[in-house]
């Protein structure tokens, strides 16, 4: 209440006076500026000049908490602030003289060549030890800094507006604020460190350019001394030691600035077609950011350079004494922009090198793209098309029902063994692993496994939407990839339920036994009901399986990067063994199929090994997969007998299957999905987008999106020719934007779409 009551109350005050209330509030300035100026003092420690400093700066940027201003007015109340803070200090010289002894004081005290060669830069060697150092800033309270410019400066500019502030400072004040801290000895220690930081740059990018890990990327048989990053160092040096004022050495620096900027993209296009390592796009990312601000730093000491020259000149002049102290004012000067500029980019660099979640988000967003398009082009082989690759899907998921329904055996056959529960899990893994393994040697398909793989095949052509065509065919693409999902899953469930009758009826003829207890079927029927956990078990589940698709891309990049294809070609004791030839064809065959898998045993562990490790930490946590699920619930059933059928809890069951395969599909295909567009930078428009026309077009036809359209008969096509007008074609009338007719069922069978086009050296899933 007081919070609305306040902002009323201002919002009352801009009614009635607009901004004049921003003139008065200087009225109110005259007493804090008194106090926070007559606290200078030279002889204070460096410590203590420096919190007066950043005392000084947080008051020209204070702005109270409850306000209705807007970004612009704030920024004008910080000019303000600053206006009077400088006609103060011009009013009262006696104070100004002991303000400008400490600032230039602290000035030259403060060691500088870390502000401009450190701050906002990667600054550890590793990708991890850089996360370490992070973690350790935001829990650790920050030491005291002395006699450091570059802790200051931080702590001076604590947010990312501060550096839309310093931009925005106008000509005159910042020729007052440099003629307050600086003097000509300031200055000139300054264009010193900025020299030294520009060595230490150049330093640092050439010990990462020829290591051996980019010597490897780009031309490992170019000599040391001719690799640009070595030519970078040669120049940079004769630029500042040699000719500092000589244009054309200026030129040739900048421009091998841009050569080694250029390398840098060679190395990404390397990575990104032979696999990709997190610590050698974090170190190719830190000597890009190092370049960026090395090209800054030029600039700016050429405009210094340029900007001395031309006060030399117009000082010359013994009758031109005004002339000349404009000319020493670098508010006024060529070289007053390209400061603003640094110390902008500094501020915004040290803000966003900062973050955590940035750093992470710069280092895995190239693998996290390389492991989307590995999935994406495994994905288009789990599309059916047209009706025929729609019956295909059929039958393989089919035989991967006919051997889920022998892992259901084993699990249960586990289950009586009694032993101790790690090892129950591990036999478990065991079981998952080999009989995902059988259904992919046979051709079989298992239907949640298909969601992660296919998701990135929508995402890329999600990024792709610039006209309506565009938007028509992505939603066939996703009626498409759908309807696969939904074949998957029939033949599944048409696989398991009659295999699994069949070796129930077999366990009661061999040992006049039912395959499950009562109290073992009961208590199936009651884990499987949609009335408890199993429909947060089953997203859970939805969870582990795009976990094994991550590991399975993950497996496929490291064994590209590692060069294993070749290593395993040519690797003694196996080609000793095996024979030149078929140590080829094997490590052909692995390089082929290693994701496949890396995925089938991961999932397989993820399934056995999650319940134990939940239990072992104490939380209720299982796996339910949807044909798991039903192969238990058919056991369970053909256990208790056709009774069954008429007790409630058995159609709580079979609603609780339901959930399942829902939420096991729709879970795994939201996480490959999401980590898909974040991937491909897709905006958040399309995706509202296509939503929203993925909605309007099943609520006009959800068969589609299930069951495969039916082609027309040849022959009553040719003969029957539909007038545009027809009722007919007027009936399919576009759900996207309702402008123009759309032919819901094709004439022909579309055609299948080309298959992606590889670059050398990428692997067929």
């Amino acid at each position: 209440m007081k919070i609305l009551f306040l902002r009323l109350r201002v919002m009352w005050r801009r009614f009635r006076h607009g901004e004049r209330h921003l003139q008065t509030d200087s009225r109110q300035y005259a007493t804090q500026v008194d106090a926070l100026m007559r606290r200078a003092n030279p002889f204070y420690s460096w410590q203590e000049r420096a919190n007066w400093i950043i005392d000084i700066v947080q008051w020209l940027r204070h702005v109270p908490t409850v306000s209705m201003l807007d970004d612009d007015a704030r920024l004008r109340v910080k000019q303000l602030r600053l206006a009077f803070l400088l006609e103060w200090l011009d009013g009262n010289r006696d104070v100004r003289r002991v303000v400008q002894a400490t600032l230039q004081k602290t000035m030259r005290e403060a060691a500088g060549p870390e502000l401009f060669c450190a701050t906002g830069l990667p600054n550890e060697p590793a990708f991890f030890s850089e996360l370490t150092e992070h973690a350790i800033k935001l829990v650790l309270p920050k030491p005291p800094f002395e006699a450091d410019l570059s802790s200051l400066f931080t702590a001076l500019f604590p947010t990312t507006e501060d550096a839309d502030w310093l931009l925005a400072l106008d000509t005159r004040s910042v020729a007052k604020i440099w003629k307050l801290i600086a003097d000509d000895g300031i200055a000139h220690s300054y264009q010193q460190q900025i020299d030294e930081a520009l060595v230490y740059l150049a330093a640092m990018i050439l010990a990462d350019g020829i290591s051996k890990a980019f010597r490897q990327k780009l031309d490992p048989k170019m000599p040391l001394q001719a690799t640009p990053f070595m030519v970078l160092r040669r120049e940079l040096e004769t630029y500042l030691y040699v000719s500092p004022r000589d244009e054309a050495a200026l030129r040739s620096v900048r421009m091998l600035i841009a050569v080694c900027q250029a390398q840098t993209d060679r190395i990404y296009a390397h990575l990104d077609e032979h696999g990709v390592s997190v610590s050698l796009v974090y170190r190719v990312e830190r000597m890009r950011a190092q370049l960026t601000r090395m090209a800054l730093l030029t600039d700016l000491r050429s405009a210094i350079y340029n900007t001395d020259s031309q006060g030399t000149e117009s000082g010359s002049s013994a009758d031109s004494k005004a002339g000349s102290e404009s000319g020493s004012q670098p508010g006024s000067q060529p070289g007053a922009g390209q400061i603003q500029a640094l110390l902008g980019d500094l501020i915004a660099a040290h803000h966003q090198r900062s973050s955590v979640r940035g750093l992470i988000r710069r280092s895995f967003s190239l693998l996290a793209r390389k492991m989307v398009e590995r999935n994406a082009d495994h994905g288009e082989h789990y599309i059916a098309r047209d009706s025929k690759e729609y019956r295909t899907m059929l039958k393989a998921a089919g035989r991967g029902g006919v051997i889920t329904a022998f892992t259901v055996l084993g699990k249960s056959l586990l289950s009586t063994v009694g032993a101790a529960r790690f090892f129950e899990g591990i036999f478990a893994s065991l079981n998952y692993a080999a009989s995902f393994m059988l259904i992919s040697a046979v051709g079989g398909v298992l239907a949640t496994k298909q969601p992660a793989v296919t998701a990135p095949v929508l995402a890329s052509k999600m990024g792709q939407l610039d006209t309506v065509e565009g938007l028509r065919a992505l939603l066939s693409e996703i009626a498409l990839l759908l309807r696969s999902q939904a074949a998957a899953v029939f033949g599944n469930l048409m696989g398991v339920v009659p295999v699994m009758l069949l070796i129930s009826g077999l366990i009661m003829l061999t040992t006049d036994a039912p395959m499950m207890t009562a109290d073992h079927a009961g208590a199936s029927l009651h884990s499987l009901s949609v009335i408890g956990p199993t429909p947060l078990l089953a997203a859970f589940t939805g969870i582990l399986l795009w976990l094994s698709s991550l590991v399975s891309g993950f497996t496929d990049n490291w064994f590209a990067l590692r060069r294993l294809r070749e290593a395993l070609t040519h690797q003694r004791r196996l080609v000793f063994v095996l024979g030149a030839m078929r140590a080829e064809r094997w490590a052909g065959w692995l390089d082929r199929n290693v994701a496949q898998i890396a995925g089938n045993v991961s999932l397989g562990l993820l399934l056995g090994m999650t319940p134990v490790l939940a239990q072992f930490f104490g939380l209720p946590l299982d796996v339910r997969h949807v044909t798991l699920a039903t192969g238990t619930l058919t056991a369970a059933a053909s256990s208790l007998g056709w009774q069954v059928l008429a007790a409630p809890q058995f159609w709580l069951a079979i609603a609780g299957i339901v959930s399942i395969g829902v939420l096991n599909v729709g879970v795994s295909f939201a996480c490959a999905l999401t980590m898909a567009l974040r991937a491909r930078n897709v905006p958040a428009r399309i995706r509202r987008l296509v939503f929203r026309a993925v909605l309007r077009r099943f609520s006009a036809s959800p068969r589609s999106f299930l069951f495969p359209e039916r082609a027309p008969e040849p022959a009553l096509e040719s003969a029957v020719s539909i007038p545009e007008s027809s009722p007919l074609q007027a009936d399919t009338v576009d759900t996207v934007s309702g402008e123009a007719p759309e032919r819901s069922e094709p004439a022909l069978p579309p055609e299948p779409s080309p298959a992606p086009q590889r670059r050398p050296g990428r692997r067929h899933g």
